[in-house]
């Protein structure tokens, strides 16, 4: 009886072990409104490794469902001021955050510290958070982002945050004091509309924010985007 027992037991936890991580349902956000720009730095050589990143087959916002349409919201909301959003990064496959942390560990490669990261030795990406081993945008429900005016041209420039995107420093904090009345005027302007779709701003990051009833809060996923 014991011996049957500890079969059964067995064989539960083996089956609970091998339970698989539940596959994401990513929508394309173009598919829900194709005004929003899209600009999606990984997929190309335009970021802070300066190559394109792996998992990045083709250059195409995937978010989850609540994701997608919250974004809409904010659209259609930013347009009464003749603004929209435009799109850095949205799902991120864990293979891509395992290219960043090689390229972290790579001391040697220093070709984009100029533009990413002039005021940080890259030696000390990980110690200060700005490289990790995972990261929200692999749940599928977080998002980099900025604001662009409408009707400044096909692709129309962003509006000045006082910092690009990705850019490894205490200056590119919501609430930097380090940058003008303008840019922090900008900054606070995307957060409030974000905020009203049911977004939070990480703090340490102006760009970049996460659903807060996002649907896999416990799941990191590795789909290619394609």
């Amino acid at each position: 009886m014991r011996a049957l027992t500890a079969l059964v037991v067995g064989c539960w936890f083996a089956c609970a072990q091998a339970e698989p991580t539940p596959t994401p349902r990513l929508v394309d956000l173009a598919s829900f409104d194709a005004s929003i720009v899209v600009d999606l730095r990984y997929a190309g050589t335009n970021n802070f490794v300066g190559t394109q990143i792996d998992g990045y087959a083709a250059a195409c916002c995937l978010l989850s469902e609540p994701a997608a349409t919250a974004l809409t919201k904010v659209q259609h909301d930013l347009q009464s001021l003749g603004l929209g959003l435009l799109i850095y990064d949205c799902y991120r496959p864990q293979r891509a955050v395992d290219q960043f942390i090689r390229w972290a560990a790579d001391l040697a490669d220093q070709r984009t510290k100029v533009r990413y990261y002039p005021n940080v030795d890259k030696a000390r990406l990980f110690d200060l958070g700005y490289i990790a081993k995972r990261s929200g945008h692999s749940r599928g429900s977080t998002v980099d982002l900025t604001l662009v005016r409408l009707g400044s041209g096909a692709q129309p420039a962003p509006l000045d945050m006082g910092t690009e995107f990705d850019f490894f420093d205490p200056k590119s904090h919501t609430e930097s004091d380090a940058v003008t009345p303008a840019q922090h005027r900008n900054r606070l302007l995307l957060r409030d509309f974000m905020s009203r779709a049911g977004f939070q701003n990480l703090a340490e990051e102006w760009w970049h924010y996460t659903l807060r009833d996002e649907p896999y809060p416990n799941d990191y996923f590795d789909r290619e985007v394609q």
